[in-house]
């Protein structure tokens, strides 16, 4: 099995996990420094099933129908290319094989991002957001991503909308879980100063108190998926 886009692997820890031996992951990531993390997460949960490498996703380096399965979690709508990636995945893949994919769903379906996002363009942070060229959501329309598939081989192709929400217990947490997680908009908000940190901070408690549970805050989202073979 092949994962793409691993980050730092835990998707993919999984299914090795069930897989087991003599199954193999081949965990791999554009990024070296997320490779190296995953192979320190791998060692860490014991997995001996699991090979690492530097990869582009557009440009698999493995032979036409040498994998059973590939895996991507959130990695496809980032890729500047994401047809040619999947071209390229329907090539490796043998026959009978699936990709198994999810990506985030439309903007205004997901207040995780765009809490965030709107605190950080009104305090000049960020330019105005264009939902139409946020590569965050470039896969989010069933019908765009069933397309998108089946022009790169895949004949028979599903997709299901997921509900996700993400538990935070303040401002702060939440602050520090977006620079963490959320890619581009993550990278912003950590290269903002402290003291800009602390009004950013305080600006986001109304947007987010919609979403309070009495313990903390409760955010909800959608995210896409797709099974296609």
């Amino acid at each position: 099995m092949l994962e793409l886009g691993a980050g730092v692997g835990d998707t993919g820890f999984d299914a090795a996990e069930i897989i087991g031996e003599p199954g193999r992951l081949i965990s791999t990531d554009f990024s070296p420094a997320m490779v190296a993390a995953a192979r320190r997460r791998g060692a860490d949960r014991g997995l001996d099933n699991v090979e690492y490498r530097v990869m582009d996703a557009e440009r698999i380096e493995l032979d036409d129908d040498s994998v059973d399965g590939v895996l991507c979690r959130l990695a496809y709508m980032l890729m500047p290319e994401p047809g040619a990636a999947l071209a390229e995945t329907r090539r490796v893949l043998r026959l009978g094989g699936r990709v198994s994919l999810a990506v985030w769903g439309a903007l205004d379906r997901n207040p995780y991002f765009t809490i965030a996002a709107g605190i950080l363009v009104a305090h000049g942070h960020l330019p105005p957001l264009d939902p139409s060229g946020d590569p965050a959501v470039s896969m989010a329309s069933a019908d765009r991503t069933a397309v998108l598939l089946e022009d790169a081989g895949f004949p028979r192709v599903r997709t299901e909308e997921v509900a996700v929400h993400f538990e935070v217990p303040d401002a702060a947490g939440y602050l520090s879980m977006v620079a963490d997680t959320a890619g581009p908009l993550g990278l912003a908000l950590r290269d903002v100063a402290a003291t800009d940190r602390a009004a950013i901070e305080a600006a986001v408690a109304e947007p987010l108190a919609r979403f309070s549970t009495g313990r903390g805050y409760e955010i909800p989202g959608v995210a896409l998926c797709a099974v296609a073979e």
